[in-house]
């Protein structure tokens, strides 16, 4: 494999040259999303619907959508 791009992502079976911040979301399996209670950042799995979240920081629970 070769990658000219810089920076060069590898996610998957995806190669992505250059940082495209679209297709890089588009490739992860998961987004990043703030808990409400004490904004510490944590991933949740995309494409999972409804989720209840207990975020491991302050220990408070959420519902989001993915």
């Amino acid at each position: 494999m070769y990658v000219r791009g810089v920076p060069a992502f590898i996610i998957g079976n995806e190669i992505i040259e250059g940082f495209d911040a679209n297709r890089i979301e588009a490739a992860l399996d998961y987004k990043v999303e703030k808990c409400p209670h004490c904004q510490q950042k944590m991933r949740i799995p995309k494409g999972k619907g409804k989720v209840k979240v207990n975020c491991s920081n302050c220990g408070k629970s959420f519902e989001t959508r993915t």
